[in-house]
This record gives C-alpha cells, structure tokens and sequence, in this order.
C-alpha cells in the first residue's frame, strides 16, 4: 500500500510493520491443519520452529510494502536472511515473555485496533476493509498485534528496576541544555554484526564487509539507505537503517561530540562497537528557538496503589496486585477496582486518575512504564517504592517546554536512551543463547553436525555468522552483492 499506507502514534506504528511479518506466522498455524501435506520448515528455535510458508508469506508482505520501488529491496537470498531472522527475534521475544506469564487481552487488542483506525482517521470497519484490500485477513491481523503487544509488555517489565537516571546525569545534562536542548539530528546507520568472542578471522570479515559497503557509498554506486537495506545486520534494515530524529541526550556520548561537528548527509565510521562495525549517517539537523515551540509529553494516567508496610509484607503486596491484575484483564472496570482496592486515598475516590503529569513525577519506574504504554494500556504489577503499582495509561498530549519542564524532559531522553541500550543488549543476548537451525529450501540443515553431549551441542549452537559466513566472506566492492 504504498500511497495508502496507515499511519500510527508512536507506540502503534511499531506495529505495523513487525504485524506484516508476523502474519506470516498466524498465516502459517491456519495452513497447518489436519489433512494438509506436512511443511518444510525454515528453522529450528529452540522447541519452536518456523515454517516455510511463515517465510514466504513474510516475505511477501515486505515487498507488498515496496511495491512501485522493488528496486529498494536487496537480492532474495538476503531480503529472505533479513525476514527471517526478524521472525527468529520475534519468536524468540514471545517464548521469553510466555515463560514470564506476560499475555496480550482481548481488551488490549481491541484497543490496539481502534488506535491504528483512529490514527489513520478510519472506523474499525474501513480498517478491516484496508487490510483485506491489502491480503491480510483481519484475523492475521488481530493475531500480529497480540504479539506485538505481548512483546510491548515484555519491554515493559524488562525496564523496571533496571533504567536509573541519576540527579548527577540529569545536572550534566542540564549544563550544556542551552546550547543543545533545542538540536536534533535525523540518524540512520548500516551495522555488519561480529559474535561475542569473535576471532580475529571474524572481525577481519566484518570490517571487510563494512569498508566495502563505505566504499559503495563513496563511489556513489549505492546511497546509504538501500546499501542499509541490502547489508545491514540490523533490526531496522528493511527501513534503511533509520533511527528518526534524536535530541542529543537521546545519543550515545561515544558520538555525541563527533555528531555535531557533522555536515548534513556526511557519514561516521566505520565504528566498531559491542555489536559489530557500523556506518553512521547525520541525515539532518533542525533547530527551535528556546521557549518557541519546545513541547514536553503529559500523560493521563490512573492506578492502583498497594502499599508495603509494618502491616502488608512484600510479598503480600505482590500477591493482592497479581490478583487485581488477573481481575483487570478478566475485563473488570480499572476506576471501579481503583476506587474499592487503591490504598491511596488520594487518588481512590476519583477511580485512581492521577490527572496529567510529566514522566518524571511520581519517579524514573513509574514514569518508564507509563511511558512505555500504549494509550488505554494496562501495565503488569510493578514495583515503586510506596509498595506494587498497577497503571492504565489514559492518553497523552504536547505542550510548551518551559524551563520548569526542561528537567523533566531531559530525565526523559536519557531514560530513552538508557532503555534502548539495555533492550538492545538483551536481545543480543537471547539471540546468542537460543539454539537456532536455519533449514535450506530443500529442507536440510545448513548447521554443522552437533557434538554428542549436551553441553557440546549447546556450545555449538548455529548462530547467525555462521549463517552469513559466506555472504560476508564473498563480499566484494562493487559486486552488488554481499
């Protein structure tokens, strides 16, 4: 749907895509049905498996998406990589928060639904009329958004107890505001990925790979966002390596300093970092004057409080809030439950409404978790120092910054950056622990034969450079292919 395309609020844009993909997924379970010949499959994660047809009908998807501009798009070898290891990333996200109890609720979805029409200024009607003009069955469609949402959810618990700013970062940060509080910079970056403990042969490949990709660049053969689609080992390739508009809080310091002396369009690296080699592009810059048009995010929210104290142990606490939890998403009404269970009284007699507040007034947990919800989101019990938290995100609006907000917005952005970070640090991690067997067409293994113990097998779990070892081996300059 390219002159079509729907557009979200922030938190439901990140689903639009992702549910293209896991409508393969949803896709695929209906396809398995008694008295069907038995599928290939794509690959082995861990108890789980992807199917062929998952693959195929995500990868369909993508160029649905690219339809008018195919030429984007890299070769099918890896445009089918790319798909499929979202798909693995994916699986893997839901495994983990099934183990944690994390579920997506009937109310959750429908609200998901409504948002994505409402932001495109559709009813749910002419909504299921779009996805079904676009091949995607309105079902397909509620199951990608459970997942999505489960996987928002996972997010969200992952931050607490884990994201701290401190009073000291926000001083320092609020030190140089003057000169960069009003500067953004519109990122976007090409990532060719090393394992943990790489040897010195896979760091040699990688930045190899990553020089000839710069040089491409260079040569003007390719521009930066189809070389980040056709190379990039990150998440976000298939959307050129974009990163949005950042404020300079929200960048890691390593770059921070170097961003700013950058030219629109120059480029950064190669970079080697935790992850692999990365290309860095400053895409473009835009100033506001201070205190003309500098907005700060409210939310509206409401909770339930259950207070630790001499009387309510820890774990007490813990147990009444789940069991809240359970009622709530069982489609009890949050104000009525607020207002017969909430310990503060403040807020109890108005159904839990804590009225319009910025991220950081009721602390960095709280404010993370309201932050990371979707409008008419319901968060997992969690914990504050007042006792266990339960809150229902109402709706968020933009007003002027003045410098009373300035504080606040700034603990904002590094809290952002800080989650981002950590997420992202998380992911690598079940990546590399998750035993993954990618399947050829033909069905075989392309995995080297396991050893014979567990603990060898486990060690010689496939990973995704042992699955790129050759695209990243036969890398060539100009060849147009990785």
């Amino acid at each position: 749907m390219p002159n079509s395309r729907l557009r979200a609020s922030r938190f439901l844009a990140s689903l639009l895509l992702p549910a293209l993909l896991l409508a393969g997924h949803a896709g695929a379970q209906q396809a398995a049905a008694p008295l069907q010949p038995v599928e290939q499959i794509a690959a082995v994660v861990n108890d789980d498996v992807i199917l062929r047809s998952e693959l195929e009908r995500a990868i369909a998807n993508i160029r649905a998406q690219y339809k008018g501009n195919e030429n984007q798009l890299p070769p099918d070898n890896v445009l089918e990589r790319q798909v499929l290891e979202r798909l693995i990333l994916m699986r893997l996200q839901l495994a983990r928060a099934a183990d944690a109890g994390i579920t997506a609720t009937d109310s959750d979805i429908e609200r998901a639904v409504q948002g994505v029409a409402q932001q495109n200024g559709l009813s749910v009607d002419q909504l299921r009329a779009r996805i079904a003009q676009d091949g995607m069955s309105f079902a397909d469609f509620r199951n990608s958004l459970r997942d999505e949402i489960v996987i928002q959810k996972l997010r969200q618990s992952f931050a607490q107890g884990r994201i701290n700013v401190s009073e000291a970062e926000v001083d320092a940060a609020m030190a140089s505001a003057a000169a960069t509080a009003t500067q953004q910079y519109h990122l976007a970056h090409i990532l060719v990925a090393t394992p943990e403990a790489a040897s010195p042969e896979q760091i040699a490949t990688a930045q190899k790979k990553i020089e000839g990709v710069k040089a491409l660049i260079d040569k003007g053969e390719m521009n930066f966002s189809a070389a980040a689609v056709r190379y990039s080992d990150s998440p976000n390739a298939l959307e050129g390596g974009d990163l949005g508009w950042r404020s300079l809080n929200e960048i890691p310091p390593a770059f921070a300093a170097a961003i700013q002396q950058m030219h629109d369009g120059e480029i950064l690296g190669p970079i080697r970092g935790p992850s692999g080699f990365q290309l860095l592009q400053l895409v473009g810059t835009r100033t506001q004057a201070p205190g003309s048009g500098d907005k700060v995010t409210q939310f509206s929210a409401r909770q339930i409080l259950v207070k630790v104290d001499d009387k309510t142990s820890d774990a007490a606490a813990r147990a009444k809030a789940d069991a809240l939890a359970a009622r709530l998403a069982g489609g009890a009404d949050f104000a009525k439950l607020a207002s017969e269970n909430s310990d503060d009284a403040t807020t109890r007699r108005r159904g839990g409404d804590l009225g319009w507040f910025t991220a950081d007034t009721y602390g960095t947990a709280f404010g993370l978790q309201v932050a990371a919800l979707a409008d008419g989101q319901t968060s997992a019990p969690f914990k504050t120092d007042a006792g266990w938290v339960i809150v229902q995100r109402v709706g968020t609006r933009e007003i002027a910054a003045g410098d009373e907000n300035m504080r606040a917005q700034v603990r904002e952005t590094i809290g952002r950056r800080k989650l981002e970070d950590e997420w992202n640090r998380f992911l690598r991690e079940l990546r590399g622990e998750a035993y993954v067997d990618v399947r050829d067409a033909q069905g075989h293994s392309t995995a080297p034969a396991l050893p014979e113990t567990p603990k060898e097998q486990r060690k010689a779990k496939p990973t995704r450079e042992m699955q790129d070892a050759g695209a990243a081996g036969t890398f060539m300059p100009g060849s147009g292919t990785p």
